[in-house]
């Protein structure tokens, strides 16, 4: 089962390089994030068209989550993270596709910091934490995936140079801290697990060349509870389609469940 994220950036404008993505990678199950659409505008017919059902929490101009699932319907479990009521992001979406639970989920950038709006991340992960404590321990596969948003540390395996990106919230140490936190609950990071030291950017930069210099980040994460880590049999980016005509600055990232 190949289960994938996918931070659009945009549904609307990106569409072309989503379906042709789905077409080309065929992924069993995909999370996308940052739709940048209203519920209503959300392009479902085009995505039946290429043989996906799907549920998405819409939010127009910015945020939005979704998932989609080749040739079934998903079936949504929960839509937000609970603990904050006032929270009207569109930010989490859970779903059940056969036996797999699947989070997709779109974390606060936090920028600028320090500030309300790396609070309102900090807080937020807090929500994802307690979460993702009562997913942890189940019999089925569970798999959160998504963009944390979080760089979880100064290897080259995670960011081609920390310099220039101290002052990030992706990069600060209660970021850090948090992402750490949900490893420690027994979830597995399956790029990292699978591939080590070497490099696996899943973002880059519109700016500076960053794509033609791969100064890219590591922020697209797919964690594992113990059913499903010990079904990985492959983690992987599809970064050709980030060198595509109008691309997301973000590439796939997809495992394989066996």
């Amino acid at each position: 089962m190949k289960i994938a994220t996918f931070n659009v950036n945009g549904i609307t404008a990106r569409l072309p390089r989503l379906l042709e993505w789905l077409a080309e990678s065929a992924p069993d199950v995909a999370c996308l994030q940052e739709l940048k659409t209203s519920d209503e505008t959300f392009p479902l017919q085009a995505i039946e068209a290429a043989g996906y059902g799907a549920i998405w929490h819409g939010q127009k101009g910015f945020n939005g989550v979704a998932v989609l699932a080749r040739g079934q319907q998903p079936v949504e479990r929960l839509r937000g993270l609970p603990g904050d009521p006032d929270d009207t992001h569109s930010r989490y979406l859970e779903a059940q596709v056969g036996e797999l639970i699947v989070g997709a989920l779109y974390l606060p950038n936090g920028n600028p910091q320090p500030g309300p709006k790396f609070d309102y991340k900090l807080k937020w992960m807090q929500r994802l934490h307690e979460h993702a404590a009562t997913l942890v321990g189940l019999d089925a596969p569970v798999v959160l995936a998504g963009d944390y948003n979080v760089v979880p540390t100064d290897a080259v395996r995670d960011i081609y140079s920390p310099k220039g990106w101290q002052n990030d919230a992706l990069l600060q140490p209660e970021s850090r801290q948090a992402y750490q936190r949900l490893l420690e609950l027994g979830f597995t990071d399956a790029l990292a697990t699978l591939h080590g030291d070497a490099a696996m950017y899943t973002y880059w930069d519109y700016f500076r060349q960053r794509w033609e210099r791969n100064a890219g980040l590591r922020i697209d994460h797919l964690l594992l509870n113990a059913p499903a880590a010990a079904r990985l049999k492959a983690a992987e980016v599809d970064r050709f389609i980030r060198g595509r005509e109008k691309p997301s600055d973000h590439a796939p990232v997809w495992v394989d469940l066996g």
